[in-house]
């Protein structure tokens, strides 16, 4: 049985604030599910991760569950679940049941997941709006479908299944953005752990190692801290294969006079953390990794000072785009002026990414970059940030072999990312247990 949060408080008010939101439109049903499992391979399931959207309103981890929130004069929260069954229980753990369930996350009322192809249909009925996931999860998909057809056919006497629907996807994506007090709890857990684990690597660097070796000293540290999973699968890239942005850690051997780059990050109570650094494999950066990654660290500072409230979303990009434009004109590695590369793009061949991400209950989280509303001039502008919102501050440069392109500076592929919580100031990189300061790793890779 997975354990529930100590506090369900939060859960319930998410719903509450969902349930409002959807009576002052009218009133209505939603109804959402949890993510199925994934066979792997034969008999052998992936580990099991449920649906974000689902876990934020329930707090609720066991697959094979669907959330029933009825909008109207009385609210109603109803889940479905998987029932007691001694056989199971032997080999796959305690479950809940419905009835411990419902006393325990909080809900009005708990049923088990059998009963949902004969309570929905009639659930639906009177409901003007159905709020579900459209075009998410394909077998709920078609399950809803039925339960509609099903509803239309036995209606009888005045009473109509919903005649509008409803994507709550973009209400919840909305919602998710601004981070309550837990799960900056949890995101704050995640990434002290994370930070520990990417110095844990940084000690354990060797020449002669290999980059599944140093993955493997990042994933001991996520356990052994309590993180209960990976929140992606590590980037461990030596060498050259720094200059691939997704690269998985492979078997490629650390040479001594190479840089590593390690993108990784663990997950706590569902939440995300997401930490960059690039570190010399014998301690001590060369003249051009040098050179090199200082402009990445000066154009993250800059993104740093460009992401507060009531600042554009877009404005910590613009700010590294320009630190980096005009580091790679000092260093020969672009011609021309620092407005003539911006404005061309020219840049984008050694930084082809954004400066950042939403983050949260996944580590490319949702919600939109854009002002919700009408677009102005035929685009939406760039969403002002917000105390509570929590993104990614992740430059980069990328130099690959070229004629053009000065031969020190060849198969350097340098990244640095913290994690931004938006404060009422400004923001608080929550990540900085690992140093980000060349001088500072240096000085942490001789201890």
């Amino acid at each position: 049985m997975s354990l529930p949060p100590d506090d369900i408080a939060p859960y319930a008010a998410r719903r509450h604030r969902l349930m409002e939101r959807m009576r002052a439109a009218g009133g209505g049903i939603a109804v959402l599910a949890t993510a199925p499992e994934a066979v792997r391979n034969r008999d052998a399931e992936y580990p099991y991760r449920h649906d974000s959207d689902f876990f934020y309103l329930t707090g609720f981890t066991e697959p094979e569950a669907w959330l029933v929130l009825i909008a109207g004069a009385t609210d109603r929260a109803l889940l479905f679940c998987r029932p007691r069954h001694v056989e199971h229980e032997i080999w796959e753990g305690k479950r809940f049941g419905p009835e411990a369930a419902a006393e325990r996350f909080g809900f009005d009322d708990a049923h088990p997941i059998d009963a949902l192809d004969e309570l929905m249909p009639t659930l639906l009925m009177d409901q003007p709006t159905l709020y579900a996931p459209l075009a998410g999860n394909r077998r709920a998909d078609g399950r809803l479908r039925r339960w509609l057809a099903a509803a239309r056919e036995s209606g009888r006497g005045g009473r109509l299944p919903p005649e509008r629907q409803q994507d709550v996807a973009p209400i919840l994506a909305e919602m998710r953005l601004i981070k309550d007090a837990t799960e900056i709890a949890a995101m704050r857990r995640a990434a002290k752990i994370s930070a520990g684990a990417h110095a844990r690597a940084m000690r354990a660097a060797r020449a002669g190692m290999r980059e599944y070796e140093l993955e493997a000293e990042l994933l001991y540290e996520f356990r052994r801290q309590g993180a209960q999973s990976v929140a992606y699968n590590s980037i461990v890239a030596a060498g050259a294969n720094a200059c691939v942005l997704h690269y998985p850690a492979g078997d490629a051997v650390l040479r001594d006079g190479d840089l590593v780059l390690i993108d990784a990050g663990c997950e706590v109570d569902s939440y995300a953390s997401d930490i960059t650094r690039t570190f010399p494999v014998n301690g001590r950066y060369s003249g051009p990794q040098r050179a090199l990654y200082d402009l990445t660290a000066a154009a993250q500072d800059a993104a740093v000072q460009a992401t507060a409230p009531g600042r554009s979303c877009n404005d910590s990009h613009d700010a590294a785009v320009r630190v980096l434009a005009q580091g790679m004109l000092d260093l020969k590695l672009l011609k021309g002026s620092l407005d003539g590369v911006i404005e061309s793009g020219a840049y984008s061949r050694y930084y082809m990414h954004r400066t950042g991400h939403w983050l949260g209950l996944d580590v490319h989280d949702v919600g939109d970059y854009r002002q919700p509303g009408p677009a102005q001039g035929g685009e939406r502008p760039w969403r002002a940030l917000q105390a509570g919102m929590m993104l990614t501050i992740e430059p980069g440069i990328y130099v690959r072999p070229a004629d053009d392109v000065p031969e020190a500076y060849w198969n350097i592929g340098i990244r640095i990312e913290d994690d931004a919580l938006v404060t009422d100031e400004g923001c608080e990189l929550i990540t900085r247990g690992v140093p980000v300061q060349a001088g500072e790793i240096e000085a942490l890779m001789r201890e």
